[in-house]
C-alpha cells in the first residue's frame, strides 16, 4: 500500500494493524535477567504461527522488530538468515505490510556503553542502511526507534537497563544520543529509499493537575513528552520552554544546534497510549513533594491527546500501540471506545490513518528481568489472543476482543469513517509518492 492511498481519506484504506512485543534488553548484571520477548514467548521458533494471526484477524499491517544484537553479532558483520525467512513470509505470503521496528531498546553486546557510546548514532545508522539495502523491495515503512521517552527513562534516568545511567542528566544525555541516532537513521534510509515512510513512535500521555499553582509544572511535563519529536524536527531552539532545563542538566548547546541544523521532516507520528497508564495527575504528596499518580483508567483523554499532537505537528497520525490490562470485558470496552474516538476525530478532519492493537498476543511483563520467579508468573495479557498454556491444541486462544476486531476491520466505513484531506499540510507532502 502506497502512502498516497493511506491519505486519500477512504475508510477502506485505513491501516488496521497489530504488533508483536519485541523488547530486546540482552545485557545483564547481577540480579538482572536478559529480556528478549521473542525468546521468552517462543517467537523465534513459532514465528509462522504467530504471524498468521495477523491474517486471521484481517489486519493490513504489523509492527515487527529486528533484534539488532542478533543480526549484527560483530561490528559490521551481519547475519540475516532468520530475517530472510520471516520478511518474505509476511509480505509475499500473508500480504501484510510490515512496519519495521529497527530499534526496540537493545544494543549489540560489542557496543560498549550502548546508547551512551559517542559512536552509537553512526553505528545504528550503518545497521539501518544495511537493512534497507537488503530489504528495500519488500519494506517501505520504518520506525527508527521505538519510544525514546521510555528508552531514556529506563536506560538514563532509572539505571535499570544498560548503560545504567541515573538522574535527569543521564536522561538528557541518553535522549540527545537517541535523537542523533534517529536523525542519522532516517538520513541513511532516505538516501537508499527516498519514498520510504518513517513512523516515529513515542509513548504519549497527558499530565493533569487540579491545582492552579501547579499548572506551569504540568505544562512543562507536557512539553517533556514532545521532547524527542521537537529535537529531531528542529523545533528545540534557544527559546524553547525546555532549553534551559536541558542545558543546565548537561545538554550541549552545540549538540542542540547540530540537531536543528540536521532536522528531518516528520512523515507519520506514531502515538502509543494505554488507558490505565498514559494519563497522570501531578499533585503534592503528604510531605509536600511533587508526585504523580495514574488517573482516568477509562482513557477519556485519548481524543484530546491526538488533537493536541496533530495541532502541534500537522502530520498524519497512526495509533501505534494501544490495549488495556484487565479482563476480556475491559479490553473489549476499550477497543470499542478507542475506535469510536478515532471515528470522531476523522470526521473532524484529523488524519488518523491507522490503529494498532499492541501486543497482538500474550507478552512477558518487564518485571521478569528483576526477578528469580518462573517465567509463567510474568505472562501479561493485553492481547487479542492468549497463550494456550496446555500442551495440546492451538498455541493461541482467541479472545472476545479478537472477534470484535474482525468485525471492525470488515466494516471500516462504519467503524472509522472517512476523513477529508482538504487543507491538510500532510497531503501535499505525500501526494507525489
Amino acid at each position: 500500500m502506497k502512502t498516497f492511498d493511506l491519505l486519500n481519506g477512504n475508510a477502506a484504506n485505513f491501516l488496521w494493524a497489530g504488533g508483536i512485543e519485541n523488547t530486546f534488553v540482552p545485557q545483564t548484571r547481577p540480579g538482572h535477567r536478559a529480556l528478549d520477548e521473542y525468546e521468552l514467548m517462543g517467537h523465534y521458533e513459532h514465528w509462522r504461527e504467530d504471524l498468521a494471526l495477523a491474517r486471521e484477524l484481517g489486519l493490513k499491517a504489523l509492527r515487527w522488530g529486528i533484534p539488532w544484537y542478533k543480526v549484527e553479532p560483530e561490528p559490521g558483520k551481519f547475519d540475516w538468515r532468520w530475517i530472510d525467512e520471516v520478511i518474505p513470509y509476511m509480505t509475499e505470503e500473508l500480504k501484510i505490510l510490515p512496519v519495521i521496528d529497527l530499534m526496540h531498546y537493545g544494543c549489540p553486546f560489542w557496543l560498549k556503553r550502548e546508547f551512551a557510546n559517542k559512536d552509537y548514532p553512526r553505528f545504528v545508522a550503518r545497521y539501518a542502511a544495511e537493512f534497507s539495502k537488503r530489504y528495500k523491495d519488500l519494506i517501505s515503512f520504518y520506525t527508527p526507534l521505538n519510544e525514546p521517552i521510555i528508552n531514556a527513562l529506563m536506560c538514563g534516568m532509572r539505571g535499570l537497563w544498560a548503560p545504567y545511567l541515573k538522574g535527569e542528566k543521564g536522561y538528557i544525555r541518553l535522549m540527545i544520543q537517541l535523537a542523533k541516532g534517529i536523525v542519522r537513521t532516517v538520513q541513511a534510509i532516505k538516501e537508499i529509499q527516498p519514498e520510504s515512510v518513517m513512523v516515529h513512535v513515542e509513548a504519549t500521555g497527558l499530565t493533569r493537575t487540579v491545582r492552579e499553582d501547579l499548572a506551569a509544572l504540568a505544562n512543562e511535563e507536557t512539553h517533556r513528552g514532545y521532547l524527542c519529536y521537537d529535537l529531531i524536527s528542529g523545533r528545540l531552539t534557544h527559546d524553547h520552554l525546555l532549553f534551559s532545563w536541558l542545558v543546565r542538566n548537561g545538554a550541549s548547546p552545540d549538540d542542540l544546534r547540530e540537531l536543528q541544523n540536521n532536522k528531518i521532516s516528520l512523515d507519520v507520528l506514531g502515538m502509543n497510549f494505554y488507558p490505565q497508564w498514559s494519563t497522570k495527575q501531578l499533585y503534592l504528596d503528604t510531605r509536600g513533594r511533587i508526585a504523580f499518580r495514574e488517573v482516568e483508567p477509562e482513557g477519556n483523554g485519548f481524543a484530546e491527546l491526538i488533537r493536541d499532537y496533530h495541532n502541534r505537528y500537522q502530520v498524519p497520525i497512526m495509533i501505534t500501540e494501544t490495549s488495556a490490562v484487565g479482563s476480556d470485558e475491559v479490553r473489549s470496552k476499550w477497543l470499542d471506545s478507542s475506535v469510536s474516538m478515532i471515528k470522531t476525530l476523522r470526521s473532524e478532519g484529523v488524519p488518523v490513518i491507522g490503529y494498532t492493537w499492541f501486543p497482538l498476543f500474550t507478552m512477558i511483563d518487564w518485571r521478569y528481568r528483576f526477578s528469580v520467579e518462573p517465567l509463567e508468573n510474568f505472562y501479561l495479557e493485553l492481547g487479542l489472543y492468549k497463550l494456550n498454556r496446555k500442551k495440546t491444541g492451538r498455541r493461541w486462544l482467541e479472545t472476545p476482543a479478537a472477534v470484535e476486531m474482525k468485525k471492525l476491520i470488515q466494516n471500516s466505513r462504519k467503524s472509522v469513517g472517512d476523513w477529508s484531506a482538504s487543507g491538510s499540510l500532510a497531503t501535499s507532502r505525500f501526494s507525489a509518492k
